[in-house]
């Protein structure tokens, strides 16, 4: 019995060897799956299983040995996903690298849900926590969610710096200076709007055009203003709110956000109530 248990606890010590520091790995799937008196109880144990777990049980511990690393982030080609799995495709503009979908995240990545706005009261609840809406399954899966100001500059945490935040871990909603850096990556406000605006879904006129060469492809999710009963401002088609993070501090009720229109090759840089729901695009840190 001694000479069978020896032969099986050899894959054991042969990986503890190849540990820098001395130590055996953490051995948490053999504790696990395989308690030591069942291993006494049942000496004929598959002795390449116990190797195959142990080794893997190593190669998590990933101390000394040959470690199984994360996929190398390459934007433009990796994808990013949020808290309840949605997938973003990357673009990289500049030095900056952004998401290249609108967010459709029901929850802050600390895993806090986004209250559904109540577009049926006429008074506004949702300043602790921020809100989302979508009018219909079909925009939500084009346009993503429209998040209030409130969601969007992040909430901060009760006696915390802390603040919870719509992007996923690693990206944050960028500042009003990181959006300023986008457009002077693409020439300034004047035409750069055309570089951003996806070439399909957004309304035509003679003259206006979009080609997208950024990448960003903006597409026109437009807003809905708060409180109830206006609907009318959620024109798809027409127009393209993007928020900052960062409030207007001439207004704390404001903050800043970016416009895209139908009527104009240009990009408008503009303060609006935080009441009002809108797009979000995730910048990497």
């Amino acid at each position: 019995m001694f000479r069978i248990l020896a032969l099986l606890l050899l894959p054991v010590i042969c990986l503890a060897q190849v540990n820098s520091n001395g130590e055996k790995p953490t051995g948490e799937l053999l504790s696990n799956e395989i308690a030591p008196n069942d291993m006494k109880r049942n000496a004929s144990f598959n002795l390449d299983e116990i190797k195959v777990r142990w080794k893997k049980a190593a190669l998590e511990n990933c101390t000394g040995v040959p470690c199984v690393t994360t996929p190398v982030f390459t934007c433009g080609t990796s994808t990013v996903s949020d808290i309840d799995d949605n997938a973003y495709n990357t673009v990289l503009i500049g030095t900056q690298c952004w998401t290249q979908s609108n967010l459709k995240v029901t929850r802050y990545n600390d895993g806090t849900l986004i209250p559904v706005l109540d577009t049926t009261v006429s008074t506004f609840p949702y300043s602790t926590q921020g809100a989302r809406i979508v009018t219909s399954p079909s925009n939500l899966s084009t346009y993503g969610y429209l998040y209030n100001g409130y969601a969007a500059k992040g909430i901060v945490t009760t006696g915390s710096t802390l603040y919870k935040n719509l992007c996923p871990a690693g990206w944050h909603v960028p500042s009003n200076d990181e959006w300023t850096s986008l457009t002077n990556t693409l020439g300034g406000l004047s035409m750069t709007g055309k570089k951003m605006k996806s070439t399909v879904l957004w309304t035509s006129l003679p003259g206006i055009t979009a080609d997208n060469l950024s990448g960003f492809t903006a597409l026109p999710g437009h807003r809905w203003e708060f409180p109830a009963g206006m609907l009318s401002n959620q024109s798809y088609t027409y127009a393209a709110f993007f928020w900052s993070a960062e409030q207007d501090n001439t207004d704390p009720s404001k903050a800043w956000a970016r416009y895209l229109g139908y009527n104009s090759n240009d990009v408008g840089s503009i303060s609006l109530v935080k009441d009002s729901n809108m797009s979000v695009r995730c910048l990497k840190d």
